[in-house]
């Protein structure tokens, strides 16, 4: 009996470790490991960026390598996302379908978007990682929120029409799975006004959105947010959870540019897009932001692929926010008084 129990031990921790060597990959898993998976990417780089319609997939294979040195190469579909992106970049982000029957044991991940680099230069990387950072840092803040996995992809052009290329890249998390693990389901796309969604999480967003100077975002038209639904409480409101938050002023992207509709003149402008709040609920937010302080400020230091001037820009940027929540006069103004009304 105890030599069963062992013998069951021992596959558990295999299967935690090796994910390559043991059938299926798990979906929920490939998110919380924190190690860098290398990758190599084949496809018809030209084919994919001169692509208009969406959702069309063409044939790609992928290889990971995980950092138990454990490798999957697999067939995969590879669709181009965003329409601006691929006639001002070198390559577009893009979707990559892992539900084909070329792929076995990434099967579990389903469809997932992969966020890249306009480019290979420095700036072009540092600006993912800065992005990569932020869904980390709102990790922190609550667990209903999409986690991500970073990678270094190698690509190459099946055709040899481009030179091969690398880049640092990372995947977001399925909105199913996130949704599942919150005890929560995921619905098609909802048109919902902000206030119909569930309050305290409502409040935090809007609040973490502030923080990071974030305006492009919008729950009516479900920009950059999805909804997700209590599997338990089946008309309670929805919550939030944000994503896609390369136009922030925490990122602060060369190619971002101030929302003219809102008036700022920089992208590092901040502006409080939630609405009226009372004190309360306010000071309730705000003291998770305090307690999270210092995990947040660890969580970009502890960062190795960043320049130590870039990760001292990003804390200076949040010491604007903590230090403007200490004064309750700044608070009341912006998240009561000024809040917006429609």
């Amino acid at each position: 009996m105890k030599k069963k129990g062992y013998l069951f031990l021992l596959l558990l921790f295999f299967a935690l470790v090796s994910p390559a060597q043991n059938g299926l990959v798990d979906s929920i898993r490939f998110f919380t490991d924190e190690g860098l998976i290398d990758v190599s990417l084949t496809t018809d780089l030209k084919k994919l960026q001169n692509e208009k319609k969406p959702d069309v997939f063409q044939p790609a294979t992928i290889s990971l390598r995980f950092p138990d040195s454990s490798v999957i190469t697999e067939s995969i579909g590879a669709s181009a996302r965003g329409n601006f992106r691929r006639n001002y970049c070198r390559i577009p982000p893009m979707m990559l379908n892992f539900r084909t029957p070329g792929s076995p044991r990434l099967h579990s991940l389903g469809k997932l978007k992969l966020v890249i680099g306009c480019g290979v230069n420095e700036i072009d990387e540092t600006l993912i990682l800065k992005e990569y950072l932020v869904y980390k840092i709102y990790n922190q803040l609550d667990e209903r929120s999409f986690r991500v996995r970073l990678m270094r992809i190698n690509y190459t052009d099946s055709r040899n029409k481009i030179k091969p290329f690398s880049q640092y890249a990372f995947l977001i998390e399925d909105d199913a799975d996130m949704a599942k693990r919150n005890g929560c389901v995921k619905k098609k796309e909802v048109k919902l006004l902000t206030e119909a969604t569930n309050r305290d999480m409502m409040t935090t967003v809007a609040i973490f959105q502030y923080m990071i100077g974030n305006t492009d975002w919008a729950v009516p038209n479900n920009h950059n947010i999805k909804l997700i639904y209590d599997k338990e409480r089946k008309l309670a409101p929805p919550f939030v959870v944000p994503y896609d938050f390369d136009y922030s002023g925490l990122v602060d992207a060369s190619y971002a540019v101030p929302n003219e509709v809102i008036g700022t003149e920089k992208v590092t402008e901040r502006v409080y897009r939630g609405f009226p709040r009372t004190m309360e609920e306010i000071g309730l937010s705000l003291e998770v932001f305090e307690s999270k302080k210092e995990a947040i400020y660890r969580q970009i230091n502890n960062f190795p692929l960043l320049a130590a001037k870039i990760k001292k820009e990003m804390t200076e940027y949040l010491d604007e926010f903590y230090e403007f929540i200490k004064d309750k006069k700044k608070v009341k103004s912006v998240f009561v008084d000024n809040a917006r009304t429609f």
